[in-house]
């Protein structure tokens, strides 16, 4: 089992950095992880010259709120990034698996840092996914792995029918009937929809897909997914 150390600070970096960060000071079958939401943050990890790539021992990841030129930014008393943060951690920077990274966690607080000058930092050294939070995933797993049974190959188009949607609503007298069988697999394909793993192809909604016998087709993030499915990766 994994061991993981969170050491949340935001002022004494310096001393952490001797602590923790160095060669030789971490045993290897420990992770550390540093979060620090401080004024010049970013220089945590850098070697003690201006010059030369940061160092960090195996199993340290460190995130901290702006480079260690800038300062950071605060907003009706409490730290932006501590905020931005929370918000991650309490399911915002999930993947569809429901695993919290650090690196989901850096990407989220950065896309919503946008319109502030600072900007967040980055730095790990690890050999091993890392999994910070695990939450309920937005679909089940599942389902999830279905994706490569119903797209085989990249770029595969699924073909769609009237028979694939169950309501009667808005059908013509020359429209086939509803099959239970295609129906199921509609209601998996419209969760993908909904999470952007694939999109109907010539029609705006897959209801429209559906009921004019277009087809659909996964997203980049579709086939990312697809791809670990294929690889029984989920």
């Amino acid at each position: 089992m994994s061991i993981f150390t969170f050491v949340v600070v935001n002022k004494k970096y310096r001393l952490l950095r001797q602590q923790f960060l160095g060669p030789k000071r971490l045993h290897v079958q420990q992770r550390r992880i540093v979060i620090l939401d401080s004024c010049h943050s970013g220089i945590a990890g850098d070697p003690p010259t201006a010059l030369g790539p940061a160092v960090l021992s195996e199993g340290v990841t460190i995130l901290t709120a702006s480079t260690k030129h800038q300062y950071a930014s605060e907003e009706n008393g409490s730290g932006v990034f501590t905020n931005l943060l929370v918000d991650a951690l309490q399911g915002s920077a999930a993947n569809l698996t429901g695993d919290i990274t650090p690196g989901s966690v850096y990407a989220h607080i950065d896309q919503s840092l946008g319109a502030w000058e600072q900007r967040p930092v980055f730095k790990t050294n690890v050999k091993q996914f890392v999994s910070l939070r695990k939450i309920t995933p937005p679909i089940d797993l599942e389902d999830l792995r279905k994706i490569s049974h119903f797209f085989p190959q990249p770029g595969f188009e699924f073909s769609l029918d009237p028979t694939f949607e169950p309501e009667l609503k808005g059908r013509s007298e020359e429209m086939p009937a509803p099959i239970e069988e295609n129906t199921e697999i509609f209601s998996t394909l419209q969760k993908y929809n909904r999470l952007n793993l694939l999109v109907p192809l010539g029609a705006k909604h897959m209801w429209n897909a559906a009921m004019e016998s277009r087809a659909c087709k996964l997203t980049a993030l579709g086939e990312h997914y697809r791809n670990l499915a294929a690889k029984n990766q989920l």
